[in-house]
């Protein structure tokens, strides 16, 4: 197949890497890539999505996969289908689920789906009323998107009643946080479950647990993730069950009922709390760095999950996964995530360890090609990724490789996996 893959972040490169290795001879774009993707295809670079479509029909690309939520956010899948082409993604309407936490709190509510107590409001008098009903920690949400920082989990209610305020003043987060959503603080261990979506069937991915904190032990602010691994042994089979009845398929039959049938990754933010899942979140797009993990795990090969997610055949696919467990750990750079970093060339030292050769790999991901170089440009940088029998194994593989990488700066968290570990 001709494959287009939006995006440019490890996400991408990663369903972009477990493409390349697939037996079929695939020709892979990406829209717009980074310094990285070059070497595994050809990067282009057109903003207008219109014109990105008539891009791929002249180019006859047979499937392309959203990578990031802004674009699906956007309507892109929904310009590709007007086209007449193949696209995995949800629609524009259904991309609300992550657009919105309003709308996805409402879908929650109105079809019975476990999730946290919450009000949803406009109005800074109804959510400071609201804060003095509740016990600490309080969750306060921006409705919008705000690249994964638009939630503040306040330890007391003027911290509450502050975080409300600045968002619905516009000061947070501009207009993402003019409508609020808050919440009661939920208190168990968290999960990213991961189920491919053709809007009637669903295959799920082994879960998957990501270290949204920048700081060893949890500590620091939240970032986009600084490492994660799967599957993780937090989870059983009564709780994939549970989540399987509870939520995917009422969210499955729910949006249908809403005219907007969902199709493509239903990320499931769950927390799990005395054995019972309730639902944090949803997005609609593979986490990053989960994705990095699951593509590898995959026996199933990506390209045709992805073509038969987007063609409404799931029900024919039987999926396959290795019997492996996978530990990525994220290497940013050194301002992340207070500012921007100097750009860095990467070193990657030979690698001799056969074990590490054949058992480790690199997704890049905020990396530029300058003058032959490959640079971190800042941000989450790459993500060294080990594969093992155990999950000690392919984190120690993982951190081998960490080792084998350097740039000025670099910054890692050594306890990824550390609660499977305990």
């Amino acid at each position: 197949m001709n494959i287009l893959i939006l995006g440019s972040g490890g996400r991408e490169y990663s369903i972009g890497l477990a493409i390349s290795k697939e037996e079929d001879n695939h020709k892979l774009y990406f829209n717009p890539g980074n310094g990285a993707t070059s070497q595994i295809a050809e990067n282009i670079n057109i903003k207008d999505y219109n014109e990105l479509a008539i891009w791929a029909k002249n180019n006859a690309i047979d499937l392309t996969i959203v990578g990031p939520e802004a674009p699906l956010v956007d309507g892109v899948v929904d310009i590709f289908k007007e086209h007449g082409l193949t696209v995995f993604g949800p629609s524009r309407a259904a991309a609300q689920l992550e657009g919105s936490k309003v709308y996805m709190k409402n879908i929650l509510k109105k079809y019975n789906i476990p999730t946290a107590a919450f009000i949803e409001t406009t109005n800074e008098k109804e959510a400071h009323d609201f804060i003095d009903t509740m016990s600490e920690p309080i969750v306060v949400k921006a409705d919008g998107l705000c690249a994964g920082k638009g939630v503040i989990i306040a330890q007391s209610k003027d911290e509450a009643k502050k975080a409300a305020s600045d968002m619905l003043s516009g000061s947070s987060f501009g207009d993402a946080g003019t409508s609020i959503v808050v919440e009661e603080y939920l208190d168990g261990y968290e999960l990213s479950i991961f189920a491919i979506c053709d809007g009637d069937n669903y295959k799920v991915l082994p879960a998957a647990q990501d270290h949204k904190r920048v700081g060893d032990g949890d500590t620091g602010p939240n970032t986009g993730g600084m490492g994660a691994y799967a599957p993780t042994p937090l989870v059983n089979d009564d709780i994939y069950k549970k989540v399987e009845e509870r939520v995917i398929k009422p969210t499955l039959e729910g949006m249908k009922q809403e005219g907007a049938p969902f199709e493509g990754v239903l990320f499931i933010g769950v927390m799990v709390v005395k054995g019972e899942p309730i639902i944090l979140e949803y997005n609609v797009r593979f986490g990053d760095p989960e994705c990095e993990i699951l593509m590898p795990l995959l026996e199933t090969p990506v390209s045709e999950l992805f073509y038969k997610g987007a063609t409404k055949q799931l029900d024919k696919l039987d999926i396959k996964i290795k019997d492996e467990y996978g530990v990525a750990v994220v290497m940013a750079s050194g301002n992340y995530p207070y500012g921007s970093s100097e750009p860095a060339e990467i070193i990657v030292d030979e690698i001799v360890d056969e074990d590490l050769k054949e058992h480790t790999h690199i997704s890049y991901a905020g990396v530029e090609m300058q003058d032959g170089k490959l640079m971190a440009t800042g941000g989450r940088v790459l993500l060294c990724v080990g594969f093992g029998k155990s999950i000690r194994q392919a984190r120690d593989r993982a951190y081998g490789l960490c080792g084998q990488v350097h740039f000025a700066g670099k910054k890692i968290r050594t306890d990824i996996a550390y609660q499977a570990l305990k």
